[in-house]
């Protein structure tokens, strides 16, 4: 048996891994099945955005509200049980899915409809924060590489499956509003069942270890625990590097998902032959590519990790990222971008491994929780910023080779400032 595979059966023999875990997949089936729906709807399809811009907006809709209060959301959970929090935050979701569904079934739309769709989704990036900052709390600090790559990978399947199934429940569903409100609203059963998982735990389990509980939070407390975060980044050189490797992968990741969501509105409309289709279904091939590369990553980064460093093989990573997405992106084929997108899930799932150990083992607990807010509120803010800069300077074609060009130097220069910024953490 290797060292990996070891390691997978001691966490799974951990009954609160095991529950956690259950959690997160149970929470992230959920999520797919609402996101899929509410695509399949009215409030974001990217299919009819033929602007750039339009498509840009859509995701800024969807993921800057979250953006601006989850700092401020990170502070509760390193003051309030991350148990209590998770319970609550999954039964607030079903309830607002409930909300979407009976607008959606009334055909209502407009701000109403956008309220509260992302009211689900700043919910949801509350939950994915508390997951990961409680993480820790279920497994050994030498298994947290194994525990995140098996975590976090297995909720991304989760997500992609919940969505499977939501698009299999649409071609049964009655048509129109009433067949996307009922699949909308089966969305709330996998948030109450996580709910439910979740309850299992004593109050106390996920922690925080130490804090001071209070049931109010002053808008000075807040912002208090916010600078006090970022400053324990700022003390800790290996944090800051992994916080600089994530904003730099995450605005190549956000300028190459609106390059491909083009090509396949456009030049790759028809596709090559019957092993490469165009259009939607292309796309959902690339996509399927990024998926079969983080599951890869997954496997592979642990015993990289113990092979090669943390360090060295989130630089790795980044090169790797610099050198191949322009030479498969400026064939402007669909072999080359469906490769492409096999990359970029490799080198998004090998860094999130890798920046989620590093914050978890070199930052306190009792400031774990805002830190994971704040970079998960880093992450959209990249995102979303990327998308419109290349909304910007983007053709509706999607084809530019300068653009590609740009994305290989800030995958090469992201490597180097992550090496220049931080050391590698005490414990590997």
């Amino acid at each position: 048996m290797t060292r990996a595979a070891a390691t997978v059966r001691l966490l799974l023999g951990r009954e609160d891994f095991r529950r956690l875990l259950a959690t997160r997949l149970l929470a992230q089936f959920g999520d797919g099945v609402f996101q899929a729906s509410l695509a399949g709807s009215v409030l974001f399809n990217p299919q009819r955005a033929t602007d750039p811009l339009a498509v840009a907006a859509g995701f800024a809709v969807l993921l800057l509200p979250y953006s601006v209060l989850g700092p401020f959301a990170g502070v509760w959970l390193d003051r309030w049980s991350r148990r209590q929090v998770l319970v609550h935050a999954d039964v607030l979701r079903a309830g607002l899915v409930a909300v979407v569904a009976a607008l959606v079934v009334t055909g209502a739309g407009g701000l109403p409809l956008a309220v509260a769709g992302l009211a689900v989704f700043s919910v949801t990036r509350f939950v994915l924060a508390a997951l990961s900052a409680g993480l820790p709390h279920t497994a050994d600090a030498g298994a947290l590489v194994t525990a995140n790559a098996l975590s976090t990978t297995s909720g991304a399947v989760a997500t992609v499956v919940g969505g499977a199934a939501a698009v299999g429940l649409l071609q049964m569903a009655p048509a129109g509003d009433a067949g996307y409100a009922a699949v909308t609203l089966s969305a709330a059963l996998p948030y109450l069942a996580a709910a439910a998982a979740v309850a299992g735990f004593s109050r106390a389990h996920l922690g925080p270890d130490t804090a001071t509980r209070s049931a109010r939070l002053t808008a000075r407390q807040v912002l208090r625990g916010m600078a006090d975060g970022v400053r324990d980044v700022a003390a800790h050189p290996p944090a800051t590097a992994a916080l600089v490797a994530v904003s730099g992968h995450r605005v190549c990741y956000g300028v190459l998902t609106l390059v491909s969501l083009l090509l396949y509105r456009g030049p790759l409309a028809e596709g090559s032959g019957p092993l490469f289709p165009g259009g939607l279904v292309g796309l959902g091939q690339v996509v399927g590519a990024g998926a079969v590369g983080t599951l890869l990553a997954a496997l592979v980064t642990p015993a990289a990790v113990r092979r090669l460093g943390r360090r060295r093989w989130t630089a790795s990573l980044l090169v790797a990222g610099a050198v191949l997405q322009p030479l498969l992106g400026l064939t402007l084929a669909p072999p080359g971008i469906v490769a492409g997108g096999f990359v970029l899930g490799f080198v998004a799932q090998g860094v999130k491994v890798c920046v989620d150990t590093t914050l978890q083992e070199v930052l306190a607990d009792d400031v774990r929780g805002r830190v994971f807010s704040v970079y998960d509120t880093l992450v959209n803010v990249t995102y979303v910023a990327a998308l419109v800069a290349g909304a910007l300077v983007l053709p509706a074609s999607g084809v530019s080779v300068p653009v590609l060009v740009a994305v290989g130097a800030v995958y090469g220069l992201t490597a180097v400032a992550f090496l220049r910024r931080g050391a590698e953490p005490a414990r590997v």
